[in-house]
């Protein structure tokens, strides 16, 4: 049997183990060179990047105030698990197909006193997600809607669960050229499987009988299971306009608001009340600088 013998380097006293490249010491404290060598390697070994690159501000900080090694060394890996989460929930974001970068604090609640910040805020807590709920965002345009369905989503992505956004035309398009190719069972599976269904713009066209029955199945498949949330900028008995065949329309409503959250943000539109707020700071501000000036 062939054993591995480590190669010596006499001017440092440490060796270096060929299998690994990791070194070693023989005898006496190794040299800083020695030490930073040994960690990089170790933690690109490990997959631990915050490790790697703030395990020196760390141990600094550490010598100031005096730490004990075990305090250290938790401190670096809690770090390390802290990053680690948080580019799992940016990939997850990520992954979730947002149009744009919506958050929940980004929301001006004193543009549309329609949506209640409370009840956003207990929703934002995604215990609905986790019990297959479904949630109605029900209003005009421009009212904030699209807004609160990705500032939500993102929030449930961040909490660890997989979130899809889609647009409902987009959805509904994928499903009948999925049922063209004889793939529908595999995509209605795919759309089944992330634990919140974003629908965006669900009442702004017109579907055929063929289309809204492709989308009643993916409802269906997530009934109960698994949470959707719908933004709609038409009431539920304007649906028929989306769905033409009554009894679908009614079967669909039914999916989605049995145990359901509905919100409804109203008619006053929030971009243009935002707009004229942001141009009315502009103006203020233009005016204080050529007040300034002028003095």
């Amino acid at each position: 049997m062939t054993s591995t013998t480590p190669a010596t380097n006499t001017a440092s006293n440490t060796t270096t183990n060929t299998t690994t490249g990791r070194p070693k010491t023989a005898g006496r404290q190794p040299s800083e060179q020695a030490i930073d060598a040994a960690i990089d390697s170790a933690t690109r070994l490990l997959r631990l990047p915050t490790f790697r690159d703030r395990y020196g501000e760390f141990a600094d900080s550490a010598g100031r105030e005096q730490l004990s090694y075990r305090a250290f060394l938790s401190e670096l890996l809690l770090a390390e698990c802290d990053d680690r989460e948080q580019r799992r929930a940016a990939r997850r974001v990520a992954e979730a197909g947002f149009p744009r970068p919506k958050t929940l604090a980004g929301f001006d609640f004193a543009a549309n006193t329609a949506i209640n910040p409370a009840t956003i805020n207990t929703l934002a807590g995604c215990g609905w997600v986790s019990k297959g709920q479904s949630l109605c965002l029900i209003g005009d345009s421009g009212t904030g809607k699209s807004h609160l369905l990705i500032g939500l989503g993102t929030a449930a992505a961040e909490a660890g669960h997989r979130v899809r956004y889609v647009l409902a035309a987009k959805l509904v398009n994928e499903l009948v050229e999925a049922a063209d190719e004889r793939q529908l069972s595999r995509t209605i599976a795919r759309y089944g499987r992330v634990e919140l269904l974003c629908l965006d713009e669900l009442g702004y066209m017109e579907l055929d009988k063929r289309g809204a029955e492709l989308l009643f199945q993916v409802l269906t498949e997530r009934e109960e299971k698994t949470a959707v949330a719908i933004a709609s900028n038409d009431s539920f008995s304007g649906w028929t306009k989306t769905f033409t065949d009554p009894r679908l329309c009614a079967a669909i409503v039914d999916r989605l608001t049995f145990g359901g959250n509905i919100i409804e943000t109203g008619t006053s539109s929030y971009r243009l009340t935002h707009a004229r707020s942001q141009r009315h700071q502009r103006g203020a501000t233009s005016s204080r600088h050529s007040g300034a000036k002028s003095g």
